[in-house]
């Protein structure tokens, strides 16, 4: 079970929202390539970046920090003889030319949420082009998809989108539920679960981690298919501890397969 932290981008910052409302961002970091190194050094072993001015303005604004970040990530894993540690990227990314300039820039894993819904095609496109390297993001709320940053609602059940689009190919699926997302009030567990039991493809599970607990609880059903989960405010705010959280988990997955 991966614990990865999430960097989210913000006018060049590193903030967290509530229930993704712009308007109720904390600052946690002015420089988002010190905070990823901060995650590394605490044993992070895969970043998760959400462009959120992109993701509200429809393409990427955050490509320096991302740069920033890649840099650092980089040369973390030179200077300590890791192969590679995966980045992932979500927020704003409408377009393949986009997609393959963060491959090459050394994104591991693009994330595509609201253009999934609205434009599956691009979607398809994507895993066709890129196999591999695409995650879609579902964002939802009592079983319902959200789209734009989460300001809309769609008429979307999310099991049935995530069964379309494992037939695209995608690598794995975010799943994330939104009323819970920055409010540290507990994982939707059994939401998470009854999707990850309907696809083949791995769920990462996303929003409303608070502390240790979630993580046990989450590890208890990896087995249903639950790779690992997106940890923000609660990293960052100190109700659970990266590192130690990390080595429970080890502990509890050890010699199970996602």
């Amino acid at each position: 079970m991966l614990l990865i932290p999430a960097i989210d981008l913000k006018d060049g910052h590193c903030v967290r929202l509530k229930q993704g409302d712009m308007d109720l961002a904390t600052v946690f970091s002015e420089d988002p390539a010190e905070m990823a190194l901060h995650w590394l050094k605490k044993g992070a072993r895969r970043l998760h970046l959400v462009d959120l001015n992109g993701a509200f303005a429809g393409k990427p604004k955050n490509e320096a920090a991302v740069k920033s970040i890649l840099k650092v990530v980089q040369d973390f894993a030179v200077e300590n003889e890791v192969d590679e540690i995966p980045v992932q990227l979500g927020g704003g990314i409408r377009d393949l030319d986009t997609i393959e300039r963060y491959l090459d820039d050394g994104i591991s894993y693009i994330i595509i949420g609201t253009a999934a819904v609205k434009s599956p095609g691009f979607l398809h496109d994507a895993c066709g082009a890129f196999p591999g390297h695409i995650i879609v993001g579902l964002d939802a709320k009592d079983g319902k998809v959200a789209t734009d940053g989460w300001s809309k609602m769609s008429g979307h059940e999310v099991i049935d989108l995530a069964k379309k689009f494992e037939g695209y190919g995608v690598e794995s699926i975010v799943y994330t539920d939104i009323g819970r997302d920055g409010m540290m009030a507990g994982v939707n567990i059994d939401a998470t679960v009854k999707l990850a039991k309907a696809v083949k493809v791995p769920i990462i599970a996303s929003g409303g981690v608070h502390n240790l607990s979630d993580v046990e609880a989450l590890c208890a059903v990896q087995d249903e298919g639950i790779e690992g989960v997106i940890c923000g405010r609660s990293i960052y705010e100190g109700t659970l501890d990266l590192t130690s959280a990390q080595q429970r988990a080890d502990e509890l997955t050890e010699g199970t397969e996602a």
